[in-house]
């Protein structure tokens, strides 16, 4: 299964749930739980406005997100998070593509 993020498909997502960008704890429960905001921030930073990024497998994906993470927590001089389980499993359900 082939996976992407846009703004515009975080957009779509919210609004299929009835979610708005500030519904903290909605899009926590959407994007797996514990951190699941935090997460859905780092799509938005990881991919510019007006781009759609793809990969082509899973594990692509949270690869991607992971070294993101890596390279702002190093710039912040922070420890880079760690996505759960739960939160690979929504991530991916919500980014798959359909075929």
């Amino acid at each position: 299964m082939q996976y992407s993020v846009s703004h515009h498909k975080l957009k779509l997502i919210l609004a299929a749930h009835g979610l708005k960008n500030g519904d903290a704890g909605g899009i926590d429960a959407l994007f797996g739980g514990n951190d699941g905001y935090y997460w859905f921030g780092t799509l938005r930073d990881l991919c510019p406005e007006g781009k759609t990024l793809s990969w082509e497998n899973q594990y692509a994906m949270v690869h991607a997100i992971q070294q993101h993470e890596d390279a702002t927590a190093a710039e912040d001089e922070m420890k880079p998070q760690k996505p759960s389980a739960a939160n690979i499993a929504a991530l991916s359900k919500l980014l798959g593509d359909p075929l």
